[in-house]
């Protein structure tokens, strides 16, 4: 099997970009790769899952040529190379850990994190000139509202804005169901929304205050209800029915047995 480097992998991008070079692979900008970013971090992130490591190290080469794709793109405007991006990123890495290449003290994971986060949010300040920029601010919103939500939250119990213990966490979520109660009772429209978001909210605080990433749980929760679903399915096909030839009493059955398979 032949040995390739990095080196190697940025000379193949730009032959493909070349104008002899593939038709599809010169039709692409920024914008029109966005889609593809995304599916491969979410197929790295599913090889993961699996803890399959040949499907991970295929996938993260996936990912990365993304990024070589990008920089690809950004030399040919004469914006910026994949030198220029390793170069920001290695330095980045070293101011980023004092504790290693400085004199900071940080013995633990969370030390290192606060680290991490103060001089993230100092260099943003000095980046943009701004001495009192929104603390939110550096919170993307061109992202799931899901990890946006996990994200803002973060942010604001960086700096205290947070919860004591998790059944304060917890009665808060509890008192916003009660509030889409009202509002289904009451058959406002809007009003449902606006409650719904708030549960919704208020359930994404409870995971994060526990230490978790609210995605990765609820995709861990999605890959259990696919799997359990499956069986339901499974089962059906055994006794020669399909999912809309059963009724519910017998899908609420088949759901609590498939809850027993571990």
């Amino acid at each position: 099997m032949d040995k390739h480097n990095f080196d190697d992998l940025v000379a193949l991008m730009a032959r493909l970009r070349a104008p002899d070079g593939c038709p599809w692979d010169r039709a692409q900008d920024a914008r029109s790769l966005r889609t593809y970013l995304l599916e491969e971090t979410y197929e790295v992130l599913d090889a993961i899952e699996e803890n399959d490591s040949e499907t991970l190290k295929e996938e993260l080469g996936d990912l990365l040529l993304q990024v070589v794709f990008h920089a690809q793109i950004a030399q040919e405007e004469d914006s910026f190379t994949i030198e220029d991006v390793l170069t920001q990123l290695h330095q980045k890495l070293v101011r980023r850990h004092p504790h290693v290449f400085g004199t900071a003290n940080a013995e633990t994971p969370d030390e290192v994190k606060a680290n991490w986060d103060a001089l993230k949010a100092a260099e943003k300040k000095e980046k943009n000139n701004e001495n009192d920029a929104p603390h939110l601010s550096a919170v993307s919103l061109h992202q799931p509202a899901l990890t946006e939500a996990y994200q803002l939250t973060r942010r604001a119990a960086q700096v205290g804005f947070d919860w004591e213990k998790i059944e304060d966490v917890l009665q808060k979520m509890e008192e916003e169901t009660g509030e889409l109660r009202v509002a289904i009772a009451e058959d406002e429209k809007e009003r449902i929304e606006d409650e719904a978001g708030d549960l919704l909210f208020s359930a994404v605080n409870v995971v994060r205050f526990l230490g978790l990433d609210p995605e990765i749980a609820l995709r861990r929760t999605n890959k259990k209800f696919i799997a359990r679903f499956e069986q339901i399915e499974q089962a059906l096909a055994k006794q020669g029915k399909t999912l809309g030839e059963a009724s519910l009493a017998e899908l609420d059955a088949l759901w609590d047995k498939s809850k027993e398979t571990p």
